[in-house]
């Protein structure tokens, strides 16, 4: 009677790793400003096709800007843009929403950058409806989730409603972060 046959029997073999995947694993641990050093170079562009990029960029810059009509998200990126307080809170949230894993943490940066935006001076006329929708339901997260830092009973009712809300805003909001993602990416 043989003893039971050891596991490298049932596993196929690994196969050598790549030089590719070897230059991958040595690289790790490398610290990014040393990796970013090395691969800098690879990203420059040559000097022969950078007038043919900077004229392509710029043929699909015009077109778009004379298409004029935008879409939802390009709507909300125009108005919400770089150059204004709730422009730079959106972005932030973006970007950080992407590397939270757990809810409580991510219901905390919700509050924090959407509680202190002025999202009513967003609202108007001559907005898109898609636009003037997502003012709204800025304005209405904001205002519930403003109420964290009040005292009183009408501040426990509303906190009790945002706290039941909170799942329906980080939803809606990451649904928001998703639409945007598609369009730019």
């Amino acid at each position: 009677m043989t003893g039971p046959a050891p596991f490298a029997a049932f596993a196929p073999a690994l196969s050598p790793a790549t030089p590719l995947r070897q230059r991958i694993s040595a690289a790790c641990r490398t610290p990014e400003p040393e990796a970013v050093a090395a691969l800098l170079p690879q990203a420059e562009l040559p000097a022969a096709l950078r007038p043919r990029v900077a004229a392509t960029a710029h043929s699909l810059v015009t077109a778009l800007r004379a298409k004029g009509q935008q879409g939802g998200v390009e709507g909300l990126v125009k108005e919400y843009s770089l150059s204004s307080q709730e422009g730079v809170a959106l972005m932030c949230l973006a970007e950080a929403l992407l590397r939270i894993p757990d809810n409580e943490t991510r219901d905390a940066l919700i509050r924090d950058k959407i509680a202190g935006g002025d999202w009513q001076a967003h609202l108007g006329d001559g907005k898109t409806l898609f636009v003037n929708a997502a003012t709204w339901g800025l304005m209405v997260t904001g205002k519930l989730t403003a109420s964290f830092a009040e005292t009183g009973l009408g501040a426990v009712l509303t906190r009790l409603i945002a706290r039941a809300g909170e799942p329906v805003i980080r939803r809606g909001i990451d649904m928001a972060m998703q639409m945007m993602g598609d369009q730019f990416v």
